[in-house]
């Protein structure tokens, strides 16, 4: 399937920038899998718990995004450059201390180029994997404590702005508790701990993965066929009361919803076919699901309006159909909906 299939033409001013006022107040295109996207309720996320059957399982990705941008100044030159942190290096085996980053000019970061970061740190670039990616040995070790302290948050470069105060809070899930992501799992950030109460209220059932997500999740994909592109891999865990939870819904016939993409990712790649059970415990997965792959475990999806050509729009696609889904697009910006992590969201169901 061509790439250029997952294309759509977005106005400028869709393009969420800021999040919304108050944290749940955005709207919600409600869609079934059984009727066209034209038969779409448009309500708010406030109103979530009222399209719900009770008895669902609804599956939370409960990561926390590390405040992983930062700058330094080449110890040469005195130049100043930005660092994204993606995730310690642990292939091949070698000292504490490196990790994998995306870089700003990418061709003045040079191999055995030494960079002054904040808080007395030095960092040696030791290795360029591709492109603008690149191995940086730090010394001495970064904590978090050290990124929290003087990183900033990643914000996705289609906002055009600097990160600023309200975005500690807002980028951030309210819920979130292990830390690790390089980017928000921004379905979880439309929820307030009353919305997740009046879920629980209503008879569904909470459950958590965590999925430590990486910027490849995000990218475009360049590749001309779908087919030929690869993700890059993420950490994933499935806790056993996760796993229960899921199986028990699966077996009684009861709804799984998965909030966001990446907790439809740690489903499926967890998933046994055979054994019609979840593998518990810490994994890696490079898993993309697209039109053509069937998803096993996720019955419903809580999900943003997402980039063109990008993983996240044929994730969605699989599950509710390519054509289908560009159609609720089209409606999204006739009703001046707002995209991407701080826009609007929408739910699709069986019913």
């Amino acid at each position: 399937m061509q790439t250029s299939l997952f294309s759509f033409n977005l106005p400028e001013h869709l393009i969420a920038r800021h999040p919304p006022a108050r944290r749940g107040a955005s709207r919600l295109m409600v869609l079934s899998r059984r009727t066209a996207p034209e038969d779409a309720v448009h309500a708010r996320v406030d109103e979530l718990p009222r399209f719900i059957r009770p008895g669902t399982v609804m599956v939370f990705n409960d990561t926390r995004v590390r405040k992983s941008r930062l700058f330094a100044r080449n110890t040469r030159t005195g130049a100043e450059g930005e660092f994204l942190f993606l995730q310690p290096a642990e292939q091949p085996p070698g000292p504490p201390g490196r990790w994998e980053c995306i870089v700003n000019k990418a061709k003045r970061k040079r191999i055995g180029g030494q960079w002054r970061f904040p808080g007395g740190v030095t960092g040696t670039i030791i290795s360029a994997p591709a492109g603008d990616r690149r191995v940086i040995l730090l010394d001495p070790p970064p904590d978090e404590h050290w990124f929290e302290t003087h990183g900033r948050i990643p914000l996705p470069p289609y906002m055009r702005r600097p990160d600023e105060p309200e975005d500690t809070e807002r980028y951030q899930t309210v819920y979130a508790r292990h830390t690790g992501s390089a980017a928000a799992p921004t379905a979880g950030l439309h929820f307030t701990p009353e919305l997740m109460d009046r879920l629980t209220a209503a008879g569904i059932r909470i459950a958590w993965v965590t999925l430590q997500v990486g910027l490849g999740t995000f990218a475009p994909v360049r590749s001309k066929l779908i087919t030929d592109h690869r993700m890059h891999a993420e950490v994933y865990s499935i806790p056993p009361a996760t796993a229960a939870l899921v199986e028990s819904a699966k077996k009684e016939g009861r709804p799984v919803l998965a909030v966001g993409t990446t907790s439809v990712r740690s489903l499926e790649a967890a998933w046994s076919a055979g054994a019609g059970r979840l593998r518990t415990g810490e994994g890696s997965t490079s898993l993309f699901i697209h039109p053509g792959r069937p998803l096993n475990v996720v019955d419903a999806l809580f999900t943003n309006f997402h980039t063109p050509r990008s993983s996240l729009l044929m994730l969605v696609s699989a599950f509710y159909g390519r054509e289908k889904l560009l159609n609720a697009y089209r409606i999204a910006v006739e009703n001046q909906y707002r995209f991407f992590s701080y826009g609007d969201a929408m739910l699709i169901i069986e019913d």
